[in-house]
């Protein structure tokens, strides 16, 4: 089995099967004579010595220098080696795979001017696990991701390096164990190469998906605190959120609906004077579901961007025109992963004060103070520095979420006078999706804590099916214990997703 690559109907779950997942590619064999006409554009350009940005001239502020024909190639491989100047820790593979998927599917459109075998060069890393060293910083999103895209060039060309078990080796020596021949490039490839948005595009699909699973899973991890500080399912009511009709709103309210179906405990107290909630539970449907709805709109913008054309100049061969534009520019990136951003920071800041409830005995309605008997509290401590650590990484988001898109820096001497900032907000929105994962564990953590002291009531069909998987791996607590390794088990598994498809296994999938 393999990803078949056309340039067009590329999907997310492709880019993440592929990264993630190390799904094999493999190439149209219909966009094989698109690529010959406009290659062979470029090649009848050059022969007419026609002045192309970036074919026969210099980059940036260099544009007016015209480049002899002699010379283009040396261009093209002196343009990847100066621009191969990313710095710090380098990225994890799962973040060069997408890119170089979404740089392929750019390419196959026909617009680039880059021969097929260069395309098939990209492939086969792929094909063959080559894990090119790429620094995770030094892009500005515009033009496009330079830093990165040079730095998984010079691997196609066997300069630079790669990471090898762990370690980095000469891409020379990746590419001689799977039988492959360094690359050289020809006029327009390797402006084609490093010119787009590949990087930004393609981290921001991870984090995407990561954060659309997690949406469903705040939602279970609500259902379960709600039932365990004796929470009204009053405020899911169907006809109230039928009033307010966003899309996100009424799915989150229809899921715990399900999820706490035939709760005993919430029968309990079906006729109790309270009449209301605090916010983290009643008004969960409208901030869970406002997320989802942002989380929507970000898969929006990476639809069309994973199947777009995103390099500068582009070929026209029909009308014989090579046009300079900015498709390049990472700007809806950057906007999308802001949003993205605020997005899990969200899910993360309610069910952290959600964490904080259950902790606090006058909000908590009859738990016990940090979820430890009440006989032992002060000699154990319970959960009370698992709230602490939820505290610091939401309180970590919120500084990660300042919008990167809203800051530009000149470059290339004044030529390039507004950059995005797209991959720097790419990066800082998976962090902040990680971190938020980490913050719904917790939440997860102490709401099974919450619900064994609240037996013999019996919770939910769909939150004891994720109470039942949190004690396979969990035990209660009883006093005081290490509690890290508890917490890096839960969260391992909700990374894996077994706790959501346990539940779905319950009640039926999720909205």
């Amino acid at each position: 089995m393999s990803i078949t690559l056309r340039g067009a109907r590329l999907r997310i779950e492709d880019v993440v099967q592929i990264a993630r997942h190390r799904e094999r590619v493999s190439l149209d064999v219909d966009m094989q004579e698109r690529h010959k006409v406009s290659r062979e554009f470029v090649d009848r350009a050059l022969a007419e010595r026609k002045v192309i940005y970036g074919v026969t001239t210099g980059f940036g502020s260099f544009k007016n220098v015209v480049i002899s024909p002699e010379q283009v190639e040396k261009l093209q491989r002196n343009l990847i080696m100066s621009h191969a100047i990313g710095t710090v820790e380098p990225m994890p593979e799962e973040w060069i795979r997408a890119p170089i998927v979404i740089l392929i599917n750019s390419l196959l459109h026909g617009y680039s001017g880059v021969r097929l075998e260069i395309v098939k060069g990209l492939i086969n890393m792929l094909n063959h696990d080559i894990y090119p060293y790429v620094p995770s910083q030094g892009s500005v999103g515009s033009s496009g991701d330079l830093a990165p895209l040079s730095h998984i060039a010079l691997t196609l060309l066997g300069e630079g390096e790669v990471l090898m078990e762990g370690k980095r080796a000469p891409s020379l020596v990746a590419l001689n164990s799977a039988d492959l021949k360094p690359m050289t490039l020809q006029a327009k490839e390797g402006l084609a190469l490093n010119n787009g948005t590949a990087v930004q595009t393609g981290i921001g699909c991870l984090a995407l998906a990561d954060a659309e699973w997690l949406s469903k899973l705040t939602d279970a991890a609500l259902a379960m605190t709600l039932e365990s500080v004796m929470g009204s399912v009053a405020a899911y009511d169907q006809r109230i959120h039928a009033l307010r009709p966003y899309v996100g709103q009424s799915e989150v309210a229809c899921n715990i609906r399900s999820l706490c179906a035939h709760s005993a405990i919430i029968a309990s107290h079906a006729n109790c004077g309270r009449v209301q909630d605090s916010y983290s539970i009643r008004c969960a449907p409208q901030v869970h579901g406002a997320c989802r709805d942002g989380i929507r709109y970000v898969r929006s913008v990476l639809e069309i961007e994973i199947n777009s054309v995103t390099d500068n100049p582009l070929l026209f061969p029909d009308d014989n025109e090579a046009i300079s534009g900015g498709n390049f520019h990472g700007e809806p990136i950057a906007l999308a992963m802001d949003h993205l951003k605020l997005c899990a920071s969200e899910l993360a800041n309610i069910s952290e004060r959600r964490t904080a409830k259950m902790m606090d005995p006058t909000t908590s309605e009859g738990l016990p103070a940090f979820l430890i008997p009440a006989k032992d509290a002060g000699l154990n401590s319970g959960y009370m520095i698992a709230q602490y650590t939820a505290a610091a990484l939401v309180s970590e988001n919120k500084v990660l979420a300042h919008p990167a898109s809203v800051d530009s820096i000149l470059t290339s001497a004044n030529q390039e006078d507004h950059v995005s900032m797209g991959t720097i907000a790419a990066r800082q929105a998976a962090q902040i999706v990680k971190n938020a994962t980490t913050v719904i564990a917790i939440e997860l953590l102490c709401a099974a804590q919450a619900l064994d002291l609240r037996k013999p009531l019996e919770p939910g069909s769909g939150t004891k099916a994720i109470y039942t998987q949190i004690r396979s791996i969990v035990s209660t607590l009883t006093e005081d214990r290490i509690l890290y390794p508890d917490l890096e088990r839960l969260r391992a598994r909700v990374v894996e997703r077994d706790f959501l498809n346990a539940v779905e296994t319950t009640v039926g999938a999720l909205l």
